[in-house]
């Protein structure tokens, strides 16, 4: 299987029903499916061929979608950005991963002159929702392309996307996914879940996270996709029940902002089914609070993006469980592995350990990437002695289930996203009159963790904080920027003048219960 024949098989469900709508756009299975034949044609056409490399710049919406379609039939592998990143950082990721074309929406025209500057590959620009500065406008660019399938003999080893993720350095590094990797998470999600009858998923999130490979996952039954632009927790409680939505995905942050929301209880859920949370842990009150509220729906998924979605999975049975001490316990892990997926705890000798003992969480599967994009030498790190490790700490019990009890590195899981410190930190140290720095995650009821930034400043120097964070958000995009900023005399330090950061973040988590 290719991954677009998944598509076609629900555009076989039924051509003429909805398939992707947002507040401008409503498109059938078979309008999308003709529209990725000519963008795939026209693709072929400009010469782009299958295994190079194409972008997707922008915030959710119809045709960044039909633009993933049509990559997908075309073989050219999909580099998506996230909208919200800074842009010095999607330029780095574009021209790193070799994206010779980019889409765009008209939202981020005025980066252009940058990404020209700083991404001298990309040889083609293509406006997706009108005609741009000197671009041609999708729907234009593919106008007189055909309407039929190139129908490429794509193997299972053939490059399907690159997508980021960041590192120590605060690089964010290439991660190759093949046909191969996409066609074992989607049927993992099928070995394991039934969606039901006609299917409607809103997609909020960002397309270029794990709301877009839900989506993906649920095109094969004929779902229909509900697109909203961004998170609201208002417009989206209306679209659940507009919409009748069965099934949608957040980070545990927007299921918190969704939960604070006043009159809720009276607000109509019953149409959920699937109601799928990850990428951050979840505070076990509030998913007791989401239990009683949206009903015997909510599921967990845990993965990176380097194993998407599916290695372990918290059923909606598995949730079932409240009245149940014993069983109740499990609210706190991330479920059980998965039908095509190995996981276990390894030590730091390779050596595997038994329920109870903690160590790293490592995988085996075919859903793990095929490695990092132009770094041999961190795909070796990552996959040593034959498993990829995840960098987190976690436990097995002896029913099988997985709990995560820290995190191997620094890495900060805030709103969903992961934020390395190493890169805000990088930025701190520009700054004129910080002496050192310490950039952590601490508790948080909106974003589970917020970054902030620890500073000690240079001898007769005074900052103002709201200056560091307007300084940081210039130069990082509003995810990475701290939250809150704190001056200390002097950092803690070991007796080679490390900063110890685990002394800085015990201040903050001290008092801390919830599972982190």
């Amino acid at each position: 299987m290719r991954v677009i024949d998944f598509f076609d098989k629900g555009v076989a469900c039924g051509p003429d029903r909805i398939c992707l709508q947002d507040a401008s756009v409503t498109r059938t299975y078979r309008e999308v499916q003709l529209k990725s034949y000519r963008i795939a044609n026209v693709l072929a056409a400009e010469g782009f061929a299958p295994g190079q490399k194409a972008g997707i710049y922008t915030p959710n919406c119809v045709p960044a979608m039909e633009v993933m379609l049509g990559l997908f039939r075309a073989g050219v592998a999909w580099v998506p950005v996230n909208a919200r990143n800074g842009v010095e950082e999607n330029s780095y990721i574009l021209d790193h991963n070799d994206a010779e074309i980019l889409f765009y929406h008209s939202e981020l025209e005025h980066l252009l002159p940058h990404l020209r500057e700083h991404c001298p590959k990309i040889r083609r620009y293509v406006c997706l929702d009108r005609p741009g500065d000197g671009n041609p406008w999708l729907d234009d660019w593919v106008a007189d392309a055909p309407e039929t399938d190139p129908d490429l003999p794509l193997g299972p080893d053939s490059l399907l996307c690159i997508m980021s993720s960041g590192g120590t350095t605060g690089k964010p590094k290439g991660i190759v996914h093949t046909q191969q990797t996409w066609e074992t998470m989607i049927a993992t999600f099928y070995a394991h879940m039934d969606p039901g009858p006609d299917p409607v998923y809103l997609m909020v999130a960002p397309m270029t996270h794990a709301a877009g490979l839900l989506g993906y996952t649920l095109f094969v039954v004929g779902v229909r996709i509900v697109i909203l632009p961004g998170f609201d927790a208002t417009a989206v409680i209306d679209a659940i029940e507009r919409e009748g939505v069965t099934h949608t995905f957040l980070p545990p942050t927007a299921v918190y902002m969704m939960l604070a929301q006043p009159d809720l209880e009276k607000r109509r859920f019953d149409s959920l089914r699937g109601f799928f949370y990850a990428a951050a842990p979840m505070s076990v009150d509030k998913l007791r609070q989401c239990l009683d509220i949206f009903g015997p729906v909510m599921v967990q998924c845990y993965g990176q993006v380097e194993v998407p979605m599916y290695c372990t999975l918290l059923t909606a049975e598995d949730h079932n469980v409240l009245g149940d001490p014993e069983r109740e316990r499990r609210l706190a892990s991330c479920g059980r592995p998965t039908l095509l997926t190995r996981v276990a705890i390894m030590d730091d000798d390779g050596n595997l350990l038994p329920p109870g003992e903690r160590g790293e969480i490592v995988i085996k599967s075919n859903i793990v990437m095929k490695g990092y994009y132009k770094n041999p030498e961190a795909t070796a790190e990552t996959s040593r002695f034959g498993w990829h490790h995840t960098g987190d700490i976690g436990v097995l019990d002896e029913d099988g289930f997985v709990y995560i009890v820290d995190r191997k590195k620094d890495m900060i899981i805030s709103g969903g996203f992961n934020i390395y410190p190493g890169e805000v930190e990088q930025v701190l140290w520009t700054h004129a009159a910080i002496q050192d720095c310490a950039v952590i995650g601490v508790p948080d009821d909106k974003w589970g963790e917020a970054v902030k930034a620890v500073l000690e400043l240079k001898p007769g120097h005074t900052i103002d904080p709201d200056e560091v964070i307007a300084y940081c958000k210039q130069r990082l995009g509003s995810i990475k920027t701290p939250k809150s900023v704190e001056v200390w005399e002097s950092l803690p330090r070991s007796p080679v003048g490390k900063v110890l950061k685990k002394a800085i973040r015990e201040v903050y988590w001290r008092n801390e219960t919830r599972r982190i």
